[in-house]
């Protein structure tokens, strides 16, 4: 596997990476309990080309954490109503309260990626995307909101190897939609607007961070460190708990089980 230079990257093997991810998993517990006690907010914004990666690291993060607390904003397009609204305005809905982390599965930054690409936005409503995004992010800075941007950059070799890996796996191909598949023969189209995205919004406020999704596994293990890093946080690890003993019973009589109704034996006939 080459890297980001063109140099060897040794693939870190399984039980190292299971190892870590699950060390990783538990601090980000740890985060978690830190930003419910001191009301932070938190936006984590994931963004890439499709299939590079985004899903996988999200569904790491989220794997032991309470959803109450840290939210997946993955939005689906939007309906007709809420193309007339401010752009910004469907997204704001799912922006976090205090005590609250939410993990955007695309964002705000479809309008100067796939809607870019694709002319589902006028030339207007691209430009004015570019002038007010800088503003928008400092807005929600300003306000208290801690905001993180992540970009998993893949190559075209990589992205095709997985596409088809979807074609082949059944419980994966839901993931194949026509965007995907018409990204295959736009990329030097996605390309430019993802350099022209960066020159307008890669700022000293709210930068991009790149996450090389190259080896699935190392892009698991930076992204969730990195995040890891830009919040300081101390462990609120509560004392042992001590079970309460059962009250002695009182004599309350149930209704036979036989009234109830219960769902079939599947396993049954799977052992027969």
């Amino acid at each position: 596997m080459v890297g980001n230079e063109g140099e060897e990257v040794e693939r870190i093997d399984k039980k190292t990476y299971r190892k870590e991810l699950f060390r990783l998993q538990l601090e980000l517990i740890k985060l978690q309990e830190w930003v419910k006690a001191k009301g932070l907010k938190v936006v984590v914004i994931f963004e890439g080309r499709d299939a590079a990666g985004k899903g996988g690291v999200i569904k790491r993060i989220t794997q032991y954490l309470n959803p109450r607390v840290v939210r997946v904003a993955a939005l689906p397009a939007p309906t007709e109503r809420q193309k007339t609204e401010w752009y910004f305005q469907r997204y704001v809905n799912h922006l976090p309260a205090a005590g609250e982390i939410v993990l955007f599965d695309r964002s705000w930054y479809n309008r100067s990626g796939v809607e870019r690409v694709m002319n589902f936005c006028t030339e207007d409503e691209y430009d004015e995307f570019m002038r007010s995004c800088p503003m928008f992010e400092r807005m929600l800075i300003r306000s208290g909101t801690i905001v993180i941007k992540y970009w998993f950059s893949v190559s075209d070799d990589e992205q095709l190897k997985r596409f088809k890996a979807r074609l082949d796996e059944p419980h994966k191909r839901w993931k194949l939609s026509p965007m995907d598949l018409e990204s295959l023969t736009r990329w030097e189209d996605y390309s430019e607007a993802k350099d022209i995205m960066f020159a307008h919004t890669d700022t000293k406020q709210s930068p991009w961070f790149v996450v090389n999704s190259e080896i699935k596994r190392h892009a698991h293990l930076n992204c969730i460190s990195h995040f890891l890093s830009k919040i300081e946080y101390e462990d609120l690890t509560p004392d042992p708990i001590a079970l309460p003993h059962r009250e002695t019973a009182r004599g309350y009589v149930r209704p036979p089980m036989s009234e109830q109704t219960f769902v079939p034996s599947h396993h049954e006939t799977l052992m027969g």
